[in-house]
């Protein structure tokens, strides 16, 4: 195996002092390399989606400061602004059904039921591409009948991003069937390396060209390398279902893959606007240059969240298929696993980016260092979160969605108040200490709600042994 090979060379290519601090971390990486078993593989799952997060930070770090240092702050502000709303927008024209192949498409290939899998397969891709379009259309319809409601520097960014929307649904939709089969690589690479590094590469090819260095063509830029992603992305995924599936008959079961699907619309919905939020926010009451700022300092900060991210995706299916089996034992560790693996990379990684976050963000420009305080501020509220790990998934995969949706919408009410309240007194400050608060918020709901809905402790310092276990 690749990874073993690089893990043994570079242990011996260690000091001899930190190889032997190392040493217990090395142990468990190995073992989760070599061992069988679900929780390994959900391990590996998770190493895998954690390297390509990696590679992806870095890829998303260099190209936003290329295109920073190419457009200036104002220019560089609207493209942040808009690729924001474009992404978010097109993650909630999947209306839930990108997380329910996740949820079904264990159950249906334990049950033997090809048919409903290839049905599944595709009508959530059908339903994300109809709802993007109608909502692309509304779009149209809205900036033609308001457009001397915005300055005149945010339309036509804002109609290129509608004609992107199709394309980002469709990949969501993408993402989640190859995650949902185990195909971690198949599922993030498009979105986390391939497009960022087309719409920088687009960008510099047409400014060379002699296109102006604005935001429209960075718009241009970003429609063409999600485009191009998402198509390829298709083409690849339609084989690799094809053998694993096989063709023939669709089993349909739309009522119940909709109830499940919307009450997840709303909690991924609802977390995907507490992500994006403040950057939203800003942009509505900041002008582009200050939008700029903060949105560099988000995406310093950002590192530390594709830990969380790449626990999630091993989560997942692993919480779908011990819920399946019944294992009630299996499931706490696990969870507690899971916490674990969210704090501990995320406390190391954070505290290393402050410790150079100001010259990280003067490689931005020299202006953009002034949102060095919005980092600690962000980092405390990402640490408060990482405490519970990926606990919305276990609540979502264990059918209490609609408490997710109860919990979410308090947590999304608070944030965008405190945004709106703290935004025109104290500036990005102000956004980045609502966001702080709302993460903090979110955690201790969703604490709450593990153990007194499934009995469960989900935190990074909760006893890994349950108290039933020692008893016996």
């Amino acid at each position: 195996m690749p990874i073993m090979a690089v893990l043994e060379t570079a242990e011996r290519y260690l000091p001899r002092g930190l190889r032997s601090r190392l040493r217990p971390v090395l142990d468990r990486t190995i073992e989760a390399n070599t061992l069988d078993g679900e929780t390994a593989r959900a391990q590996r799952q998770a190493l895998v989606a954690f390297a390509i997060r990696v590679v992806s930070a870095a890829i998303a770090f260099v190209s936003q400061i290329i295109l920073a240092r190419l457009m200036g702050e104002f220019e560089y502000g609207i493209f942040a602004f808009v690729w924001v709303i474009v992404v978010l927008a097109g993650n909630l024209s999947c209306l839930g059904f990108h997380t329910s192949v996740i949820r079904f498409l264990p159950q249906h290939q334990a049950d033997g039921d090809l048919a409903s899998a290839r049905g599944l397969h595709v009508t959530a891709r059908i339903f994300a591409m109809l709802s993007a379009s109608v909502l692309a259309a509304l779009g149209f319809i809205f900036l033609r009948l308001f457009a001397d409601s915005f300055e005149a520097y945010w339309l036509a960014p804002l109609f290129l991003a509608l004609f992107t929307l199709p394309m980002i649904a469709l990949g969501d939709v993408l993402d989640g069937t190859a995650r949902a089969s185990g195909w971690t690589v198949t599922a993030l690479t498009p979105t986390f390396l391939i497009r960022p590094t087309l719409i920088l590469l687009f960008m510099v090819g047409a400014v060379w060209l002699g296109a102006p260095d604005t935001a429209v063509t960075a718009m241009e830029a970003a429609l063409a390398a999600t485009y191009v992603t998402t198509l390829i992305q298709y083409m690849r995924l339609r084989q690799r279902l094809r053998r694993a599936f096989g063709d023939g008959p669709l089993r349909l079961n739309p009522r119940a893959w909709l109830a499940y699907s919307l009450p997840i619309f709303l909690i991924d919905g609802i977390g995907f606007l507490l992500t994006n939020a403040d950057v939203v926010v800003v942009g509505l009451y900041l002008p582009p240059d200050q939008v700029a700022v903060y949105f560099a300092a988000t995406k310093t900060i950002v590192l530390v969240q594709f830990v969380a991210f790449a626990v999630k995706a091993a989560a997942g299916p692993r919480f779908s298929a011990i819920l399946a089996s019944g294992e009630t034992s299996e499931l706490r560790a696990f969870a507690g696993q899971a916490a674990r693996w969210s704090f501990w990379p995320a406390l190391l990684l954070g505290s290393a980016i402050l410790l150079v976050g100001e010259h990280l963000l003067a490689l931005f420009g020299p202006a953009f260092t002034i949102g060095y305080w919005l980092l600690p501020i962000l980092f405390a509220g990402i640490l408060a979160k990482s405490l519970v790990g990926p606990a919305e998934v276990l609540l979502s995969m264990a059918g209490r969605q609609n408490l997710c949706v109860v919990l979410y919408a308090i947590v999304l009410g608070a944030n965008i108040l405190m945004n709106i309240m703290l935004i025109p007194r104290f500036g990005l400050n102000g956004a980045a200490t609502a966001t702080a608060c709302a993460m903090a918020i979110e955690a201790i709901l969703l604490h709450v709600a593990l153990r007194r809905s499934l009995g469960i402790a989900m935190f990074a310092f909760a006893d890994p042994i349950p108290t039933a276990a020692k008893a016996e």
